[in-house]
């Protein structure tokens, strides 16, 4: 049904890009640009609405990245940006991310933070032969329709299933957890979050005891939590954003639940400590593909940098966007031109960045290590790479 419903936006979308043929935008897509030429990018991100922390932090990411590039000595290209509030809502980033490509002329878009809503640019994006970059859509099958991949989506955050996969080998192997509780949002994030660790964790020899969910926007836990502790269990795994399990952790440590926490890369935010407390904050573990525990001289030198900026440190997502918006300019820099060149370009690059050192996958996923953190107090103290099994 999903998949339908893209198609519709997507056709939407195209013909107004076919009325727009004398728009500034018009053949920007498929462009050859000379050194000393201005280059349009396109940032599409949640900046209001619930997931505007992460929506934020990738915008503040990307635009390090071009202020970087375009100071840099000898830079090749003047990269200007163009951005849009897609509101953390599906169609809202259609409509963004049409008019970047339509009116803005840009080469390329860089986001949006969530699943969904960089899901709804993909089909557009394809079309008009313009790439998209997704720092943190992590959704299984996300870069696929109806089991084709789309030719200008890529992402450079691993997938939902992949990360899970990770945690489950994670709380199995190096924790030696063997019975656990698991509670996820319902949403298909959440969803397929659970269903992986649970499947992982059973293959494992682990037993999942209880299995309960929870909508966004929920604030009272406290009958989840009285169910899952009549069960007998050493380990909960929380599928969801920090908005939620944030106060799902507070509220069970206040209930007295000892057992270990797991989370995904929903936790990372700022505000997961502010929403849990950062005394809950221990014996809490998640799956994240950035952590600045033993940080490079590059991640570094990208903290500092961010910090200098903005006032404050960069997290997971401030570094995602970082590295996809690096990664594009550093395919234009080598095709030196929009459309299936730049794409060419980037299905095939081999891109080193502050999250790590990868290549594209034949779904154009990542392929890169999970790192799984533990937090003393809030604060990372230590990083762990897992590589899942198949």
């Amino acid at each position: 049904m999903k998949g339908k419903f893209i198609k519709l936006l997507a056709s939407a979308a195209m013909a107004t890009s076919l009325l727009a043929g004398c728009s500034s935008g018009s053949g920007a897509q498929a462009q050859t640009y000379k050194k000393g030429d201005t280059v349009k990018l396109g940032l599409n991100f949640e900046l209001t609405g619930s997931v505007a922390s992460y929506g934020k932090a990738e915008y503040n990411g990307a635009k390090l990245a071009i202020k970087q590039y375009n100071a840099k000595k000898g830079h090749k290209y003047k990269i200007k940006y163009e951005s849009q509030d897609d509101k953390g809502d599906a169609a809202e980033s259609t409509k963004a991310a049409q008019k970047l490509i339509t009116e803005d002329g840009v080469a390329a878009l860089i986001g949006p933070a969530t699943s969904s809503a960089s899901i709804a640019t993909y089909q557009t994006a394809t079309d008009n032969k313009v790439p998209v970059i997704s720092p943190s859509a992590t959704q299984q099958g996300a870069m696929e329709n109806d089991g084709k991949v789309y030719d200008y989506a890529f992402r450079v955050c691993f997938e939902d299933s992949y990360q899970a996969s990770a945690m489950a080998k994670f709380a199995s192997q190096n924790l030696g957890k063997k019975r656990a509780v698991v509670i996820n949002e319902v949403s298909d994030y959440g969803k397929g979050l659970a269903d992986t660790f649970t499947k992982k964790f059973k293959s494992y020899g682990g037993e999942v005891v209880a299995t309960e969910s929870y909508n966004a926007g929920d604030t009272d836990f406290a009958s989840i939590i009285t169910k899952v502790q009549k069960q007998d269990f050493d380990v909960m795994y929380l599928a969801g954003y920090y908005t939620e399990c944030g106060l799902i952790i507070k509220q069970a440590k206040e209930a007295g639940v000892n057992a270990t926490i797991l989370g995904a890369d929903g936790f990372e935010s700022e505000v997961l400590a502010k929403q849990a407390g950062a005394q809950n904050l221990n014996d809490v573990y998640y799956t994240t593909a950035y952590t600045t525990v033993n940080a490079s001289d590059q991640l570094k030198e990208f903290i500092d940098a961010y910090h200098k900026e903005y006032g404050t440190d960069p997290n997971m997502f401030s570094a995602l966007a970082y590295d996809s918006t690096n990664l594009v300019l550093q395919a234009l820099d080598k095709s030196g031109a929009g459309g299936e060149k730049l794409q060419k370009q980037i299905k095939n690059i081999k891109f080193s960045g502050v999250t790590g050192t990868f290549t594209f996958d034949k779904k154009h996923s990542p392929v890169k290590a999970v790192m799984v953190v533990n937090q003393v107090n809030g604060k990372q103290t230590e990083a762990v790479p897992v590589t899942p099994d198949k």
